[in-house]
């Protein structure tokens, strides 16, 4: 199923494009393809794949979380002070993934308690989470010398696709099967769609968000321990970009940022576009400073195609 629509007209006309990219960035670097660039590529692409699985369900849902990006980095820190601290990692994981999920019960609290836009609610908590994290590290990064750690971001198989790159593509499988055929799925969809519609279903768009947060927090907190694990270390800013690569992947992927359209194999697209156009411009010694206003122009084009998108939507439906 997540194969057959990858291959879906739009899918495919995008997956195109991603394979013109990739081939004209060969063209000006013979190295571009080597086992080296590529399991970079796939280990870059693990870390904002899985946090666009969790902001692709909340985009469909009709959310936003722009503190996505924040979570994944306070959730390293957390890990390497557990670990650093004797707490076996196991346990560290699986409480940074607790950590995670409290995040978005708070984000959840904000919006669906008391009335506040996600968007604003969200924004707010990406700067408490930036400035605690900052607080707690001084700035500095925090050394893990747990060897056992360091096994989920170090290995590949045959040697070239990352064990992070594998967690991504399964749990994008797994939510694609959520979306597609369970009434949970059905119902984000409705609740993005038309959250009134939903309401006169029998669905309740509180509990559905609240979910979505909180799924959201687990896959923050999970992106986080994965890329703290391939560092060795915890960064005060590491993937502090994060939320905004993820809602740039989604949208290019065909995610309605208005809510209500969109899946899991046009974001994995999306995600391949995403970083084989940032990896190809570092090897043709692009600026770095001018990589920063080409992806910012990549998520303007992206919202621009979904506003085109919706309008056509909202235009079908009306002649009906």
């Amino acid at each position: 199923m997540f194969i057959k629509k990858l291959l879906r007209s739009s899918n495919a006309a995008l997956l195109f494009i991603t394979i013109a990219v990739t081939l004209l960035f060969y063209i000006f670097n013979n190295n571009y393809l080597n086992f080296d660039n590529v399991r970079n590529i796939l280990n870059s692409m693990s870390f904002v794949g899985v946090l666009s699985v969790g902001m692709t369900l909340l985009l469909i849902g009709g959310e936003v979380d722009l503190a996505a990006g924040a979570e994944a980095c306070f959730s390293g820190v957390v890990v390497a002070l557990l670990i650093n601290a004797g707490v076996p990692w196991g346990l560290a994981f699986f409480l940074t993934v607790l950590f995670g999920a409290l995040c978005g019960l708070i984000n959840a609290f904000f919006i669906n308690k008391l009335g506040f836009m996600s968007f604003i609610a969200t924004l707010g908590m990406m700067s408490v989470y930036q400035g605690l994290v900052t607080v707690i590290t001084q700035s500095k990064n925090i050394q893990i010398p747990e060897q056992g750690f360091w096994v989920i971001g170090s290995i590949s198989l045959w040697n070239v696709v990352p064990l992070a790159f594998i967690i991504m593509l399964v749990l994008m499988i797994a939510y694609s099967v959520v979306l597609s055929n369970t009434n949970f799925g059905r119902s984000v969809y409705m609740c993005g769609g038309n959250r009134h519609a939903a309401r006169l279903c029998g669905i309740n768009p509180k509990k559905i968000s609240t979910i979505l947060y909180v799924n959201n927090g687990v896959l923050a907190a999970i992106a986080g321990v994965v890329l703290t694990s391939r560092m060795h270390t915890a960064s005060p800013a590491a993937g502090s970009s994060g939320a905004i690569d993820a809602i740039t992947a989604a949208v290019l992927g065909g995610v309605s940022f208005l809510g209500g359209a969109g899946g899991m194999s046009g974001c994995f697209i999306g995600i391949l576009l995403l970083n084989v156009f940032n990896a190809g411009l570092t090897a043709v010694g692009f600026p770095s400073y001018w990589q920063i206003v080409a992806r910012g122009g990549l998520l303007v084009l992206a919202l621009c195609l979904d506003f085109i998108g919706a309008r056509s939507r909202r235009l079908a439906l009306e002649r009906e």
